[in-house]
Parts: C-alpha cells; sequence; structure tokens
C-alpha cells in the first residue's frame, strides 16, 4: 500500500475538509484509492491564535497528526519566526521517528516547515511534491517595504524558499502566476502544474440562498469575504462609497465575511466616514456561503504590490455567480476575469473609478447578472474540486501507472 505523507502547517482541522485542500486530497486518496494517508500539521490555529483542543478532532479515513507548536500573537512578528522554527525542531524529530514514506506532498508556506520536508525528502530519497500556496517572503515585504530589512530578514528567507523549490520532483501551484517563481529556479521538475484552491460545486450549492436581500429591499449589497489585513484595500471600498453617498446613493451596503489584524482599524474608518458596512466576522462555511450568495456584489480589493494571485475568495466568488469588481494587479487573474466577461477590473488605487463601477453595475441589474452567470461558468470549469483535484492525485499517484 503506498504510504503517502502529507506535510501542511496551515491544514484546518478534519471538521473543516470542505474549506481545507489537504484534508480533501487526504480524504480522497485514501478513501477512494486505498493509500495510507498521514497529514502531519500543527497543534496552533493560526487563524484565531489560539492551541488546538486534541478532542476537536475527529475520526477520518487518513491518520491527521498535530506537532506542537509554541505560537504568537499577531500575523507579523519575531515570536511567529521562533515558533514556525520549533515547529520545524519538531517535524524533524517527528520524520526520524517514522517509517519512510513513498512519497512527500509539502505545502509551502511555511518556510521552516517545508525546509525540514525538503531535506529529509533528499537525504531519504523520497519523491518530494510541493504545493505552492503563497509566495514568502515577498507577502511580506510588501507589508514592510522596507530596504535594509529585505537584505537581513527576507534575503536568507528568499535563499531557503529557492532551496524547496529546487529540490521539489514535482510543481503544484493554487495559480500560474506561483509556478513561475518556482520554475526560474527549477528547470528539473518532472511536472508542473496549476490547480485553483476552488471548492465543491455540489457542496456549495447545498448553502446557496435562494433569495437576494436586495428582493426584499431597495438596498444593493456589496460583499468580501476573506482576512481583514494589511494585504486588502478596504478603506478604499469604504472610500468609493463615500463618494456615493456624497452624490445620494444611500442604498449601497457592504457587508464584510471575515477576521484579521486590521479589523478594528477598517471598523473606526468605516464608522468615521459614516459609510453602511456590517462586519458579519468569521463564519462556519455553510454560512459564510449563505450569507454571500445573499449578495449581488462581490469585491476583490488588494492592495499595490500584494503577492497574491488567484486566491481563495475569487473561487467563492465564482462559484456564488457573483459579478466581481477588483482592484487587484495580478495579470493572471485580471486576463481571467476579462476571458469569461466575468467581473470588471479597476485601477488600483482609484478609488473615483471604483465608485463609477460600483454605481454602475448597481443601475444595471441585467449586467450584473450576466457577469455574475459567467463568472458561475468559470468556476464550473476551473473552481469544481471534484474535477481539477484530479491533476493533484495523479501526481501524488503517478508512481503507480
Amino acid at each position: 500500500m503506498l504510504d503517502i505523507l502529507i506535510i501542511a502547517q496551515y491544514t484546518p482541522l478534519p471538521i473543516d475538509t470542505k474549506v481545507g485542500r489537504f484534508n480533501y486530497i487526504a480524504e480522497r486518496i485514501a478513501k477512494n484509492l486505498n493509500c495510507n494517508v498521514e497529514i502531519v500539521t500543527t497543534n496552533f490555529n493560526h487563524n484565531k491564535k489560539k492551541h488546538i483542543d486534541k478532542r476537536e478532532v475527529v475520526e477520518t479515513n487518513y491518520k491527521y497528526t498535530m506537532l506542537n507548536e509554541k505560537g504568537y500573537k499577531k500575523n507579523v512578528c519575531l515570536k511567529r519566526i521562533l515558533s514556525h522554527r520549533g515547529l520545524a525542531k519538531n517535524l524533524k524529530k517527528y520524520l526520524k521517528a517514522r517509517n519512510k514514506p513513498d512519497v512527500i506532498y509539502c505545502a509551502v508556506p511555511s518556510l521552516s516547515y517545508a525546509n525540514v520536508a525538503a531535506q529529509y525528502a533528499k537525504n531519504n530519497n523520497v519523491r518530494f511534491i510541493i504545493d505552492i500556496q503563497d509566495l514568502w517572503p515577498e507577502a511580506f515585504e510588501m507589508v514592510f517595504n522596507l530596504p535594509i530589512l529585505s537584505s537581513i530578514v527576507f534575503g536568507p528567507m528568499k535563499s531557503m524558499a529557492n532551496k524547496i523549490y529546487k529540490q521539489a520532483n514535482d510543481i503544484i501551484a493554487v495559480s500560474e502566476t506561483y509556478l513561475d517563481r518556482a520554475r526560474r529556479v527549477n528547470k528539473e521538475y518532472c511536472s508542473c502544474e496549476s490547480v485553483f484552491l476552488g471548492t465543491e460545486k455540489d457542496d456549495f450549492d447545498k448553502y446557496v440562498s435562494n433569495e437576494k436581500r436586495s428582493s426584499l429591499t431597495k438596498d444593493i449589497w456589496l460583499v468580501y469575504v476573506g482576512t481583514l489585513g494589511h494585504s486588502y484595500d478596504l478603506t478604499g471600498v469604504f472610500d468609493a462609497l463615500s463618494i456615493l453617498k456624497e452624490k445620494g446613493y444611500n442604498n449601497v451596503r457592504f457587508l464584510v465575511l471575515g477576521d484579521g489584524p486590521l479589523k478594528s482599524k477598517f471598523v473606526k474608518y468605516a464608522d468615521k466616514i459614516g459609510v453602511s458596512v456590517e462586519f458579519a466576522g468569521r463564519l462556519p462555511y455553510s454560512e459564510m456561503v449563505t450569507r454571500l450568495t445573499e449578495c449581488d456584489i462581490a469585491i476583490n480589493p488588494i492592495m499595490h504590490g500584494a503577492a497574491q494571485s488567484i486566491i481563495n475568495k475569487v473561487g467563492d466568488y465564482a462559484m456564488a455567480g457573483l459579478p466581481v469588481i477588483s482592484t487587484q494587479e495580478c495579470i493572471e487573474y485580471r486576463e481571467l476575469l476579462e476571458k469569461y466577461d466575468a467581473g470588471i477590473n479597476c485601477d488600483n488605487g482609484n478609488v473615483v473609478q471604483l465608485a463609477d463601477t460600483i454605481l454602475m453595475l448597481c443601475e444595471d441589474k441585467e449586467r450584473r447578472l450576466e457577469l455574475g452567470n459567467n463568472n458561475r461558468k468559470l468556476a464550473e470549469e476551473l473552481f469544481d474540486r471534484r474535477y481539477s483535484y484530479s491533476i493533484i492525485e495523479k501526481t501524488i499517484l503517478k508512481s503507480r501507472y
């Protein structure tokens, strides 16, 4: 029986299979393909900033192993770096005590955790597959934008990332943009595939709302799903809504589904300029889908210079069949919206253009529905995990064929 070890630091509990990429892969392979599968992750919940109670782990078809991590209180801090290093040391000990697997499928980042996996695979001649979820340190460089810090802190991080990318026998990434980053340093990979994060259509559709909130009132609802952090320009959306309010348009409301380090800042700013925003917090998947699909227009407000490419939220927006207004600079996503005519790209930082675009879609229901239907088509073709993840499964099980 093939022994597959999935090493992924940011993996939710098995009960959250609906949103966890690696839980989903592990469950499908273990259940349907007669393999021994284990996920090795952390006992620290990054989103909630607290340790996980082992009693929360439910029984699955795969083994779910949590290693001890000290933890941290902020997304960007020295304690997080030290916490990751401690977790990496514990992974090294665990791998030394474990039987050698046939395949290691490893999430990147975090870097210190993945680096231990890469070194183990090299020393023990184990096929090593990486799945690039984000670009580190590029994502942090945007937050700080300090050349001196980049050379001292981010230089070593880039070297470690390059080392991990070079070690991979096969490369999976959540976008072509991220694949290109790995390909620049790894010229000897066997296969290289882009597989969007996505969601499962049938499961998503169980929770879809059958009625728009705007059908009950005269209000048009914008919606944002995701982290309230440095990469997301929610203040720009608030400014655009303020412009509309000054022009007399008071029927545009904004629903924010998520949490993060800048939530209090965003709440205060929205209150200060007097725009209508509902901060609903981080919801269970089923409730998130229901609230999302009750809305009319999805907003993808990415900050200038951000490293994000095809992220979770755009898959949810697509499956929800909502038109997207996006300020993201990533060429890959901009071209995807244009190819499918699934949304409208705005210039990053141009709040006047953003306001005009919001107003145009608010007043043109037919165009909203057209873009939304096209976005749903995009989802069914590129974001439905039932089909898209078969690429990952075939890559992992390559030795069988």
